[in-house]
C-alpha cells in the first residue's frame, strides 16, 4: 500500500497543475501511517490526539454543531451531504435514547480508504465519534466493520480499550459528566449493508435490506430512535477540524467542497494506494506525483468513485476532483476510489463483471434491481461472448433506465452508471463485439504488469 504524506502546506490546487506534487497533497488523516506502531494511543497523543475532543467539551453540544456546519465538511462516504446539517437533523428534548453509527462497511468496487484509515489511525474514528455523540447527545455508538477485515477489527478494539483505560470513554469522559459507550462490530459481508438504513437493519440483528423511508434515521433509525450514520472518514476528520480550526479547513479545497480527504488511486498506475490530498486535485496530478500508467499504455477510462459512479474518459483529465466539478462532467465523486484502466482494457468485460457484482449483491428487495440486474447480466454476457445483436444496445439502456431512480435504494442506480457512461463513450466497442461476433482485447494484457509494447486494439 502507497501512502503519500508529503506536504507543504494548505493550497488549492489549479486544474493546470501549476504546483509541485509535495505541494499537492495534505496528509492530516494519514500524516503518520509510516510510523512505528501508528495505531496505539501513545503514538495518537504524540500527534495531538484528543485535543479536538478537549476543545468541544469547552462548547455546548450545539455550539460543535454549527462549527461543524460551518466548517464545511461534506459526508466522505459518497454522497456528500454535510456533516453538520445532518447532525442537526436529530430533535432534541424527545425523551428518547440518540445514537451514533458509524458505517465502515467499505464495500465499494475500487474502494480502500477507510479500512486502512482504521488499520494505521483507529484512534482518529474514536476521538471523532466521541466529538459527535457530545454534540448529538448520544450515550451509546456503534462502529459497523465489513467482517473480512478481521486484523482491522482487532485493532479497532484495542483503540476502543485504550480509550476506556484512558478516560476518553465510559463513565464521565474526562469529567465533563457525559457518558458514552462505544461498541464494534462486524458485518458478515453483505455490499446491501452499505446502504445506511439496510445496515440498521442489520445491526438489530435482521436481514439486511433497505427501509422505505419515511421515517429518515434521524428521527426513527436504531431501534426506531433518532440516530446518525456517518463515514469512517466524515467522523474522522472531525477532530482535525476542531483542533486546527473550520478556517484552516475552508482553506483547503474548493468553496463548496472544502478539506482534505482520501483519494483511492488504483488499476493500471505505476504506484497504486492512498493519496491524501485537498479536494479540487486532478486525476492529471494524482497521476504525476504517483509515476502515471504504467509504462508504456496510456489511460483509456476511469471511475472517479468507484464502480456505481458514471465512467469517465481521458478527455476529463483536468476535471477537479470536487463535488461540483465531477458532478457537472455527468459523474458523481462517491467514495474518491480512482480506478484507472489502459488501452488493454476492454470496457465490455469491465462494465459486465461490475454488472454481475451488482445482480450478485442485490438484496432482491425490489423487482428493478432483482430482476433488471439479472437481465443485464445475460445480454452482457451474450454481447462479450459474440452471441449478441445490435439490438441488444438499446434493450442493455432501456433495461438500466427501468432501474435507474425506480429501485428501493441506491444499488440499483449504481448499476445503471456503467451501462449508461460506456455505451455513451464506448458504443463502437459494444458494436465491433456483435458484428466482430466475439471480443477483440487480449484478456491477459490487461492484467500484466511487466513493460511491453504497445498493443494494437481493433476498436
Amino acid at each position: 500500500m502507497t501512502v503519500s504524506t508529503h506536504y507543504g502546506g494548505a493550497s488549492r490546487p489549479e486544474a493546470g497543475g501549476g504546483d509541485a506534487p509535495e505541494k499537492l497533497l495534505a496528509p492530516v488523516l494519514s500524516a503518520f501511517w509510516d510510523e512505528p506502531r501508528s495505531w496505539t494511543l501513545e503514538t495518537y497523543l504524540r500527534h495531538e490526539g484528543y485535543q479536538g475532543l478537549r476543545k468541544a467539551l469547552a462548547m455546548t453540544p450545539d455550539d460543535v454543531i454549527a462549527y461543524v456546519k460551518d466548517s464545511g465538511l461534506r459526508g466522505r462516504g459518497g454522497a456528500g451531504f454535510p456533516t453538520g446539517m445532518k447532525w442537526q437533523f436529530i430533535p432534541q428534548g424527545d425523551g428518547k435514547p440518540h445514537y451514533l453509527v458509524v458505517n465502515a462497511d467499505e464495500s465499494e468496487p475500487g474502494t480502500c480508504k477507510d479500512i486502512p484509515l482504521l488499520f494505521a489511525n483507529p484512534h482518529s474514528l474514536v476521538e471523532g465519534m466521541i466529538i459527535a455523540c457530545y454534540a448529538i447527545r448520544s450515550e451509546r455508538a456503534f462502529i459497523y466493520l465489513r467482517g473480512e477485515t478481521v486484523p482491522v477489527l482487532r485493532r479497532l478494539h484495542e483503540a476502543v480499550r485504550e480509550a476506556y483505560a484512558a478516560g476518553y470513554l465510559g463513565r464521565n469522559v474526562l469529567g465533563s459528566g457525559i457518558d458514552l459507550d462505544i461498541t464494534v462490530h462486524a458485518g458478515a459481508g453483505a455490499y446491501i449493508c452499505g446502504e445506511e438504513t439496510a445496515l440498521l437493519d442489520s445491526l438489530e440483528g435482521r436481514r439486511g435490506q433497505p427501509r422505505l423511508r419515511p421515517p429518515f434515521p434521524a428521527v426513527a433509525g436504531l431501534y426506531a430512535c433518532p440516530t446518525v450514520v456517518n463515514n469512517v472518514e466524515s467522523i474522522a476528520s472531525v477532530p482535525a477540524i476542531l483542533s486546527k480550526g473550520k478556517d484552516w479547513f475552508r482553506s483547503m479545497g474548493s468553496e463548496k467542497s472544502p478539506g482534505f480527504t482520501l483519494y483511492s488511486l488504483s488499476g493500471h498506475v505505476a504506484g497504486p494506494g492512498q493519496y491524501e490530498a485537498p479536494l479540487g486535485i486532478t486525476l492529471r496530478q494524482l497521476l504525476a506525483m504517483s509515476g502515471g500508467m504504467r509504462p508504456g499504455h496510456r489511460l483509456k477510462f476511469w471511475t472517479p468513485g468507484g464502480s456505481s459512479t458514471p465512467l469517465l474518459t481521458d478527455e476529463h483529465l483536468d476535471v477537479p476532483l470536487d463535488y461540483e466539478a465531477v458532478g457537472a462532467a455527468g459523474s458523481m465523486l462517491g467514495t474518491k476510489a480512482l480506478q484507472c484502466f489502459d488501452e488493454t482494457t476492454c470496457v465490455v468485460r469491465a462494465v459486465t463483471r461490475w454488472t454481475e457484482f451488482y445482480a450478485h449483491e442485490s438484496c432482491g428487495k425490489c423487482t428493478p434491481c432483482r430482476e433488471g440486474t439479472y437481465w443485464l447480466v445475460q445480454l452482457l454476457r451474450d454481447i462479450e461472448a459474440g452471441r449478441g445483436r445490435m439490438a441488444d444496445l438499446d434493450k442493455l439502456n432501456d433495461i438500466a433506465d427501468n432501474i435507474n431512480g425506480k429501485s428501493f435504494c441506491a444499488l440499483g442506480d449504481g448499476a445503471a452508471s456503467p451501462i449508461f457512461s460506456s455505451l455513451n463513450y464506448f458504443r463502437a466497442e459494444y458494436e465491433q463485439h456483435v458484428k466482430g461476433r466475439g471480443c477483440p482485447f487480449d484478456p491477459a494484457k490487461s492484467t500484466v504488469w511487466a513493460d511491453q509494447s504497445h498493443p494494437e486494439v481493433h476498436v
